[in-house]
Order: C-alpha cells, then structure tokens, then sequence
C-alpha cells in the first residue's frame, strides 16, 4: 500500500475510535470512581497529565482544539483530586479498559501492537509535547488488546498535534478550524464562546492543513514497507469496526475533532 493511502485509510478510524472512548459514559464513570466531580476534570487531567504540572495557559496551548474555557475549569478542578501523573496513569488505564471491551476479540492485536509500535517510535516528537508525553507512558506487555488500544490513543494524539501545527502554518486559528471542520454547534460544545461563522475564503487553507498533516506523518508510515503498511490499515479496519458511524454533515472529508 502507498505511504499517503495509508495514512488516509487510517486516520479517521484512529481518530473517532478515540473519540468513543473519551466520550463514553463509562470512561466518566472511572473518572468518578477516582474522585473526579462530574464535568471535565478527568478528560483534561487524565489527557493533559502527561505535561506535568503545567499552567492553564500552557495546556490550552498544548492541545490547542478545545476552547480556553472548557480547559481551564477542567485542568483546575482536577487539580484538587490527584497530581497530573496520577491522572495520567488513570487515564492510561481507562484507555486499556475501554479497549478491552470493545476490541473484537478475532482482531490479531500482538500484530497490530508489532506494526504500531514501529510508527510510534519512529515518530520525531519535536514540537508535539502531547505527542511525546503520552508515548513517554509505561504500556504493559502483559496486556496486548489494552496496549493496542493504547496505542491507537498514542497515534491518535500524534496525527491531532501534527494536524495543530499545520492549521496554524496555514494561517488558520484552532476556533476557526473547528468551525470549518465541525459547525458552529459542535464548536461550542467544545468549549468556544459564541463562534462566528468563517469565511468561505479560508476553507481552502484548511483543506491545505489536512494534506500538510498527512505529510507531516509521513516519516511514522515510511518506516512500514508497502506490504506492512496494507497490513496495518486492515488492522485498524478489523480493530475499529465496532465504531459507531459519525455522520459528515459539515464536511464529507472530516477526519479531525478534539
């Protein structure tokens, strides 16, 4: 399989199957068992605690995509539970959990942890602080279904970092791109205030982000020969097939959201 057809075959199946789990009600539940309030707390200081005991402004900078606010009380209501390692752990474990039950149980998972492990350490994680955290994170070996689920988060929060550089090189702002990519309701509830529309002018500089983000992924999916990079996107094809489709009622190509 070609480099970009890999890529483009996997990305949105990385993406949304993340965004299952950290949308599902049973990964707020850990969060609560754990002593975080309802609300955010757990998705930002399980997510974001990989940077460590960072200021606010510095973890909205991080992640980019999630409107100040909705981060903000988040990172700080989190902060009265436990410290940001701890939550980062918990989170890692949630991620396994969640992937232990919905990962076919037909799926090769020592395969599929074999070829990612190959893209993840191949990765340059310079200026993807979120990126390299999360690859910094122990992954059990003991564990195969829960660590190719970790995985899939760690590549998940690779392409969302690179696709964060790129919409800023090509002259968009985080509130615009969501509001390209997803509306103005669903950047709302992604915590931006009131969002204008954009102008339709900008649309192509987003379009641009996107094949820039597939370049900037480049290099992971050249350390896979032709015949491994087939092997993976039928991988993530068997390992993903529990998704709930997502219907593109903004933009038929939509591959990236928080």
């Amino acid at each position: 399989m070609e480099l970009f057809d890999c890529i483009s075959a996997v990305a949105r199946p990385i993406h949304d199957f993340g965004d299952e789990f950290m949308s599902d009600d049973a990964t707020a539940a850990i969060g609560l068992r754990a002593g975080f309030a309802p609300g955010r707390g757990f998705y930002c200081r399980g997510r974001f605690g990989v940077l460590g005991e960072a200021p606010t402004s510095v973890v909205h900078a991080v992640q980019g995509f999630l409107g100040p606010g909705l981060v903000t009380a988040g990172w700080r209501s989190g902060r009265f539970v436990m410290p940001p390692e701890e939550a980062a752990a918990v989170y890692a474990r949630a991620v396994r959990t969640w992937g232990r039950a919905h990962i076919p149980a037909d799926v090769d998972v020592e395969h599929f942890n074999h070829l990612a492990q190959q893209l993840i350490g191949a990765a340059d994680a310079d200026a993807l602080p979120l990126f390299a955290g999360w690859r910094a994170q122990p992954c059990p070996g003991d564990d195969p279904v829960g660590a190719a689920m970790q995985r899939i988060h760690v590549l998940r929060e690779h392409r969302g970092a690179c696709h964060l550089a790129a919409v800023r090189l090509c002259g968009l702002s985080a509130q615009a791109a969501m509001v390209i990519n997803l509306g103005i309701e669903q950047a709302t509830h992604y915590g931006w205030p009131e969002p204008r529309p954009v102008d339709a002018a900008l649309i192509p500089r987003w379009q641009r982000a996107e094949r820039l983000t597939d370049e900037l992924q480049a290099p992971l999916y050249a350390a896979l020969t032709d015949r491994q990079r087939a092997e993976f996107a039928q991988l993530v094809n068997a390992l993903t097939k529990t998704l709930t489709p997502w219907p593109d009622v903004v933009n038929t190509n939509r591959q990236t959201k928080p």
